[in-house]
């Protein structure tokens, strides 16, 4: 299973949210462009800052998520399913410490938030062997980290929420790092930083998986953007075909806004049609917007969707 062949199926069963790559070849993952704008999205202006419970509330909401989904998996995959598929059975250990971790992080922000604290929701996996649910960890990981980092910026005034959120985030890269590395040979990591993602963008990637939520549960102060899905494989440079309700474009030029750790690179959309930029490598996320300067809330058309360019852990990764 030393392969990202099998990414390809798990980020085509999600309607979208996450599109499909081309592996990069050993040695060929390089320097990012330097056109990039050195810029993370912003809330609308308007938009009031979620509050400190409510963070820690959305937090939970993706750890129960997490935690679920480990269940799942492990459920459905017994020590000899994973030999199977090629996996030693150590392997599956480690994952199920790493589901251990999940529910240690839900019942620490449950005894924080205690009555504030949001109830697990139903939730639907796509993931039909062990292949999938690897490739789906993996993804679920690099979005916690994503969504922890963009919070951060409100917790500010609260320094005991915002050493606890950091030390479950550091937690999230270091699983996200050891499934990339050790499950599939690939690099631990995509650049010198991560992406940081706001509380609408993870719950745009997380929401697919959601099917519903007791309606005692409090009210969260983010919302999904519309579904943008990437057709057909890609690699660095390569043209790229795209899909989405454009409804609500009303003649207004586009642009594909790449982000790719601290940087947003835009590049324009002709015909529903885009152009990579050369040098993106690792977790990518995608999002389609009417600004080609700024990723702000009310330039947001559809995504984001995940891009992957994933490279051997013996490429040369000058990032």
């Amino acid at each position: 299973m030393k392969t990202t062949l099998l990414l390809s199926s798990v980020l085509l069963a999600v309607s979208g949210v996450f599109a499909t790559p081309i592996t990069t070849p050993a040695g060929s993952a390089g320097p990012a462009d330097p056109k990039a704008e050195v810029n993370v999205k912003q809330r609308a202006p308007d938009a009031a800052a979620p509050t400190v419970t409510q963070i820690l509330q959305f937090a939970l909401t993706l750890e129960n998520l997490e935690s679920a989904f480990y269940q799942t998996g492990l459920a459905r995959f017994d020590n000899n399913a994973f030999v199977n598929a090629g996996m030693p059975t150590w392997e599956r250990g480690r994952i199920a410490q790493i589901a251990q971790h999940e529910a240690n992080h839900v019942k620490f922000l449950n005894n924080a938030l205690g009555s504030s604290a949001p109830a697990p929701c139903e939730y639907s996996f796509p993931i039909n062997d062990v292949e999938s649910f690897v490739q789906m960890a993996i993804i679920l990981e690099n979005v916690g980290d994503a969504a922890y980092i963009g919070a951060a910026q409100y917790l500010g005034s609260n320094p005991s929420a915002l050493t606890a959120a950091g030390s479950i985030l550091s937690m999230e890269a270091r699983h996200a790092a050891w499934l990339n590395a050790i499950t599939q040979s690939m690099s631990p990591w995509s650049t010198a930083f991560d992406v940081p993602l706001d509380g609408n963008e993870a719950y745009s990637l997380a929401s697919p998986f959601i099917k519903s939520c007791p309606s005692s549960n409090p009210t969260l102060p983010f919302t999904a953007f519309p579904k943008l899905t990437v057709n057909g494989k890609y690699t660095p440079g390569s043209q790229i075909s795209l899909s989405f309700d454009s409804s609500k474009v009303n003649g207004q030029s586009l642009f594909l806004a790449l982000q790719t750790g601290l940087n947003t690179i835009f590049t324009p959309i002709t015909n529903n049609k885009a152009t990579l930029p050369q040098g993106l490598q690792g977790f990518v996320y995608a999002t389609v917007s009417t600004n080609g300067q700024q990723l702000l809330d009310g330039s947001v058309i559809a995504g984001p969707a995940i891009l992957n360019f994933p490279f051997l852990s013996s490429a040369s990764n000058p990032n």
